[in-house]
């Protein structure tokens, strides 16, 4: 008898361990929070959860609990309502920083607070830059970027009155937003060739970003890895060999464990034609030197497994790099997701350059980062045009650190939306030993949350229905932020209100 009741003792604990292994927690939606609001998810702070919303011109910060239930929501009124430009956020385990800018007049101001775990100004404001602009402008004059360890924010502006020489200014602060090093440097250009954008900070607090030349508005035919180190007043150019390839749109990510930075594109072996593979470059800070350059083919296997509706050989055609994920011995994982558009007057692809590609034509400052806020999407997609967003399959890739191919795997979905593509694609959240792929999928006429777990070895295992996967609820997971090892919170339309799930994983 004892045994038997340890026994179901047992079955117990493991089937409450099985259910409450992964749960959502909803917010309650409120009556002036509509789908048009503005919001973003700011990070946790303390042990509550911050949420950023702009309502009516006016600008709050929401402070929800472990269980949703919101505590605060608190009126930053020193915050100009009538001409707010943008806003950023950093959060750090007991508060954030919010860096937001706005015009008064001709002088676009850039200026920071410190906000605590209930929401509320917990700092003086620090007047961080001022730019004269002499005309009226919605446009961000400003970018803020931070490391990954969060000790070193940077915020910086570009100057392209003369196209033929940005000034690029930079001001690098500590957590504590004292100012390190201010710098402004000339940065010759070939008018309507050549680009500038992916600005990334790492852990010493150096800038890194690319300079590239596209063909005729076309493909990368020149690309350039451009170094800003912290405490120096020049820049350090290093060329991108790919003489024989085309290149699509250069993403950098920093390697801060082995000091390096990775260079991956999709390239072409003609102009506009179909994506080959995936181009590989790591430049090594210590030493100076590339220790990794690679052009990996996709095989006719992965094409006919990641293709969708496409052919073979234009397989990849539609896909977009979605994230990429360094590892510890220097090797790293891309994701890439296919999207297009389609309408009754045309089709869409890459070179319609749906995502605004870097350096649009300002008239006085003009690098806008494409970023996947709620924020920026409000600001430039409203366009009213009948069209219908897709977003298909996933496929992730795994490289050793000398480029060369470990596994792949296919992640098979078919989304589309007539209204906006707002709850289409993705979002991932990292564990450190797995990460998990969220995504809404239609089953019988109802959006469902889906969560597919990819293992270090490529295998992808679906996780059982979410509990509490409450029916009325649909998920914009690509909004969705990682605000702990385990926890993520993603917005969510009810109705015709914005509410907030926090999804468990314990």
């Amino acid at each position: 008898m004892k045994f038997n009741g340890l026994l179901f003792l047992f079955f117990v604990f493991l089937i409450s361990g099985t259910t409450f292994a992964q749960r959502i927690i909803y917010s309650e939606p409120e009556r002036d929070e509509s789908r048009r609001m503005n919001f973003e998810v700011i990070g946790k702070v303390s042990g509550n959860f911050l949420v950023y919303k702009s309502l009516s011109g006016k600008n709050y910060v929401s402070v929800y609990d472990n269980e949703m239930k919101q505590l605060e929501k608190v009126l930053h009124d020193y915050i100009p309502y009538d001409r707010l430009i943008n806003i950023d956020f950093f959060s750090y385990p007991d508060f954030a920083y919010m860096v937001y800018q706005y015009q008064r007049k001709n002088v676009v101001y850039c200026d920071a607070v410190k906000v605590d775990k209930n929401g509320k100004k917990a700092s003086e404001v620090y007047k961080l830059d001022t730019s004269h602009i002499g005309f009226s402008s919605s446009d961000r004059i400003y970018s803020a970027v931070s490391s990954e360890d969060k000790n070193s924010i940077m915020v910086f502006k570009i100057n392209s009155r003369n196209k033929s020489n940005y000034v690029v200014t930079t001001l690098l602060y500590d957590k504590e937003l004292n100012l390190k090093k201010r710098t402004q440097l000339n940065m010759p250009m070939q008018e309507r060739d050549d680009f500038l954008d992916k600005f990334n900070l790492d852990n010493d607090g150096d800038l890194v970003f690319t300079k590239f030349t596209r063909n005729s508005n076309d493909n990368v035919v020149e690309t350039n890895l451009v170094l800003k180190p912290a405490m120096a007043d020049s820049f350090t150019t290093v060329k991108v060999p790919h003489d024989k390839l085309y290149l699509d749109e250069p993403h950098i990510k920093v390697d801060n464990n082995n000091k390096r930075y990775f260079l991956t594109s999709f390239y072409y072996k003609q102009r506009r034609g179909n994506v080959e593979g995936f181009y590989f470059y790591s430049w090594d800070k210590q030493s100076g030197q590339p220790v990794m350059q690679n052009a990996v083919n996709f095989s006719d296997e992965l094409r006919a497994e990641a293709r969708g509706e496409a052919s073979v050989k234009t397989a990849f055609n539609d896909y977009f790099i979605r994230n990429i994920i360094v590892k510890r011995d220097g090797g790293f994982i891309i994701g890439s997701e296919s999207y297009y558009t389609t309408s009754r007057f045309n089709s869409w692809n890459r070179w319609s350059y749906l995502y605004g590609y870097p350096m649009s034509a300002y008239d006085y400052y003009s690098y806008s980062s494409p970023y996947n806020s709620w924020w920026w999407r409000n600001q430039y997609y409203n366009r009213g045009q009948a069209m219908r967003h897709h977003a298909d399959n996933i496929t992730v890739l795994s490289f050793d650190n000398t480029g060369k191919l470990e596994w792949s795997n296919v992640i098979h979905k078919g989304q589309f939306d007539d209204e906006s593509d707002d709850r289409i694609s993705y979002q991932i959240l990292n564990t450190g030993g797995q990460i998990h792929f969220l995504y809404n999928q239609e089953e019988k006429r109802t959006l469902l949350l889906n969560d597919l777990i990819l293992t270090a070895d490529g295998k992808i295992n679906r996780n059982p229905t979410l509990k509490n996967l409450d029916k009325g609820y649909e998920f914009l997971a690509k909004y969705g932020k990682q605000v702990s090892g385990r926890q993520m919170i993603i917005p969510c339309y009810y109705r015709n209100y914005i509410c907030f799930a926090k999804v468990e994983f314990n």
